[in-house]
């Protein structure tokens, strides 16, 4: 036997347990850590796709919401864990901001991490509360420029989507409003409603309600390409602030170490659960994004060099 041929075999006889260990994955619960409360564009997206996923494989996905600290704790737990294919994490791409955000993580944002796939596309709402005397985003850079810091802004925590989306916004016009801190999507656009707050960039699937109800005001979306689902609802850019866009995503992650036929078969059911008929209309308010784990891989470099850039308008790191 050649050389060549040996390292062959070796390197097909190593293989065959990672691939015995994908045609049996899952065969007990799997445990998807979601790292915000319920009711927010990551947790509704999450439950939505792995719901389907446990249908198709007959096998339960548990989804565990850990908020707290901008998505921190949550991940912290996904990094510890066994690299088994039985614990994953759905969050946002708030997750490349944290270590510009905090001065110590206690895992590598990058390092500890697999990606998995992405499930959803994150644009933002731009909403008012109705007694918000702006209609469209012009009078509210206006009314900001009358009264530097006295608007409040919803945020999941500095550094994340609804946070940065206002401070890119505010950089852009010279303006300046007073960031308000939640644990999650839900709260966050609870204190809107309630009046806590005036402005907030929500989740579409989040909003559509209130919209309806008349509760909150569209003003724009954080897109640079309108949204189906909203058509008459302009741009940031085309409303006034022109080069504006600002676009997240919703994704899975694993814990480094997972076996890559593991990997692969949950991207194969991700984009499956994702493109079946029942989900592309439970989706609608979403915008559906599916892409392979090494395309996410090179989209997470390029978003995480982009947070950099942000974050330096944010300012310092917390402790």
């Amino acid at each position: 036997m050649t050389t060549a041929i040996r390292t062959a075999a070796l390197l097909f006889a190593a293989s065959l347990p990672l691939f015995a260990q994908a045609q049996t994955w899952p065969a007990k619960t799997v445990r998807v850590v979601t790292p915000w409360p319920a009711g927010g564009l990551t947790d509704i997206a999450g439950r939505i796709v792995f719901q389907k996923i446990s249908e198709n494989l007959g096998q339960q996905f548990v989804v565990d919401n850990r908020g707290g600290a901008t998505g921190t704790i949550g991940a912290e737990i996904v990094a510890r864990a066994p690299a088994d294919g039985y614990t994953l994490m759905v969050n946002s791409m708030t997750h490349l901001g944290n270590p510009y955000i905090y001065k110590k993580l206690p895992y590598d944002t990058i390092g500890d991490f697999a990606p998995v796939g992405i499930m959803v596309a994150q644009t933002g709402l731009l909403v008012v509360h109705p007694s918000l005397p702006v209609k469209t985003v012009k009078e509210l850079v206006a009314l900001a420029r009358t009264k530097p810091g006295e608007i409040l802004y919803s945020s999941t925590g500095s550094g994340g989507f609804a946070d940065l989306s206002v401070v890119l916004l505010t950089s852009m016009t010279n303006t300046k409003m007073t960031q308000v801190n939640y644990k999650g999507g839900g709260p966050a656009a609870g204190a809107l409603l309630a009046g806590e707050t005036q402005v907030l960039v929500s989740s579409p699937a989040a909003a559509t309600q209130q919209l309806a109800a008349q509760r909150i005001r569209l003003l724009a979306v954080t897109s640079d390409t309108r949204l189906t689902a909203f058509p008459d609802a302009p741009t940031i850019a085309e409303a006034g602030v022109p080069g504006y866009e600002y676009r997240g995503w919703v994704g899975v992650f694993a814990p480094t170490g997972t076996p890559k036929p593991i990997i692969d078969k949950l991207n194969t059911e991700i984009k499956k659960a994702i493109d079946s008929p029942e989900l592309k209309k439970r989706l609608e308010e979403f915008e559906p994004w599916t892409m392979s784990p090494q395309a996410m891989a090179a989209r997470i470099t390029s978003d995480y060099e982009k947070y950099g850039r942000l974050m330096k308008l944010v300012g310092s790191k917390l402790d």
